[in-house]
């Protein structure tokens, strides 16, 4: 039976360091090789050449050093979104986007291959769940693009984990990715760079205020009327809108942290100005922010997006109750990168 080698981006500093001693090496050869993955992007042992040349074949030999393998790259138009689709060492496919803003660089990556939860508006909620991401797979993301915007001298800027999966069902790995990501010693991105996007899993959401991360929290809403959140996102049944709420202030009370909710606006179905002052409603005397997302579109969803008229009516009803609001710009929208259009089809392929 062959044994698989562990993926060295899975390993923490110290792990890596405990195992390196064992090997017969000096300590100083973990930090060698961190600095060398993580912050001048090196891809193998043999691209570190600081390294002996017998070392980098035990590396080999010892540690898988790839966790992704990008098959297909999109570019939009305006060459402002890129979208990568990986395939996994066990034939499972993620993707991930490169967003350029103003002067941010920002990565909305995945966390599972595919998603249990079910939202009917979205597309990896359409093709159902595979599995949780490892911490080096989520990890490897970022440093995938991280290395092709230095090779431009650019930088990544910001990490958002919103892309196929819900990262709150795969908790412990992604905390561990974007502390790692969060590490001086190795990616070494502020932590108030980082958001994580949630549908709202409470437990998890009071777990997160209660360990004290800096990282932002991101709740993706999109109705505060319990029926209708039920028919989009089901687990809305388990953990109702009140329930969340409640949560969402506990986090806000124990971190003193703005929290931002994403509402995707539904033309005719959740973006009347009673929409709005429901919302303003339920979330007034939060520290809070609103980012209202126009629908877009996904193959097994038919309702369309609120026109962008509509959508800034819902902003000012917010903005007349003192809830901050912003209409996000739609990205990557024709390569299929905009938020909730991620589903891989290299199943098909």
């Amino acid at each position: 039976m062959e044994i698989k080698q562990p993926l060295i981006y899975d390993l923490d500093f110290e792990t890596l360091e405990s195992q390196l001693k064992a090997l017969g090496q000096p300590g100083f050869r973990a930090k060698q090789i961190w600095t060398a993955l993580y912050q001048t992007f090196r891809v193998s042992p043999d691209e570190i050449t600081t390294l002996p040349k017998d070392f980098r074949e035990k590396l080999n030999q010892s540690y898988s050093f790839k966790a992704l393998d990008p098959v297909k790259t999109i570019e939009s138009k305006d060459g402002r979104t890129i979208k990568t689709l990986y395939k996994l060492n066990d034939g499972n496919y993620i993707e991930a986007v490169l967003m350029y803003y103003d002067e941010r660089r920002t990565l909305c990556i995945s966390s599972q291959s595919g998603c249990g939860i079910g939202c009917s508006f979205c597309a990896t909620g359409q093709m159902g769940f595979r599995r949780n991401l490892s911490s080096g797979e989520i990890v490897a993301q970022v440093l995938y693009f991280a290395r092709m915007l230095d090779g431009m001298g650019d930088h990544v800027t910001n990490v958002v984990v919103m892309g196929m999966g819900e990262p709150f069902q795969n908790y412990d790995n992604v905390i561990t990715a974007i502390n790692r990501l969060n590490d001086p010693r190795a990616f070494g991105l502020g932590a108030r760079r980082f958001t994580i996007s949630t549908v709202g899993l409470v437990p998890k959401i009071i777990q997160f205020a209660d360990e004290g991360y800096q990282y932002n929290l991101a709740i993706s809403l999109h109705t505060v009327d319990d029926t209708l959140r039920s028919k989009l996102i089901p687990i809305n049944k388990k953990y109702p809108v009140d329930e969340l709420i409640s949560a969402c202030r506990y986090y806000v009370h124990k971190t003193s942290r703005r929290i931002t909710f994403e509402y995707a606006l539904i033309q005719g179905v959740n973006d009347s100005v009673e929409d709005a002052l429901a919302l303003a409603k339920k979330i007034s005397g939060m520290i809070c922010h609103v980012n209202l997302i126009p629908l877009n579109p996904t193959k097994k969803f038919g309702e369309q997006a609120t026109s962008a008229d509509q959508a800034q009516v819902f902003c000012d009803t917010l903005e007349a109750h003192n809830i901050s609001c912003t209409v996000r710009l739609r990205r990557g929208i024709e390569i299929q990168a905009g938020c909730g259009q991620l589903a891989t089809e290299g199943e098909s392929n």
